[in-house]
């Protein structure tokens, strides 16, 4: 199983980014999708998560609502992390996960695959 999450870079605040997780060797179909952050010196953190099949069900931390949208695309095996109105606090390293489960809960223990991150920095 492999996730690759792309996208990150440097952004001025107030900005906009797209992330993508490709995700393979599993069936995707069948897999709640999450993203969590880690900034430097912090613990890894729940961002937002959307449910297996049809992605019907989000649900996203209080400090990005309204900002940031999850979204999946099983075509493409892929989910995508649209983040809006960026703050230097969202400065991270990105991390998409898979549970085999309906949707995913916010603990990093529960999730059973990780991608290797990508890097968001937001200038103020």
């Amino acid at each position: 199983v492999q996730l690759v999450e792309s996208g990150g870079g440097l952004v001025q605040a107030g900005g906009s980014l797209r992330l993508s997780c490709a995700a393979s060797g599993l069936a995707f179909r069948t897999y709640a999708m999450s993203w969590f952050r880690q900034a430097p010196g912090k613990e890894r953190e729940f961002v937002t998560a959307i449910s297996w099949n049809g992605g019907s069900t989000t649900y996203y931390a209080d400090f990005v609502k309204g900002r940031f949208t999850i979204s999946r695309d099983n075509a493409r095996n892929t989910v995508y992390l649209q983040m809006n109105s960026l703050q230097s606090e969202d400065t991270a390293v990105y991390y998409c996960a898979a549970r085999r489960t309906i949707v995913g809960g916010t603990r990093v223990s529960e999730y059973d695959y990780w991608g290797q991150g990508t890097l968001v920095t937001v200038s103020s």
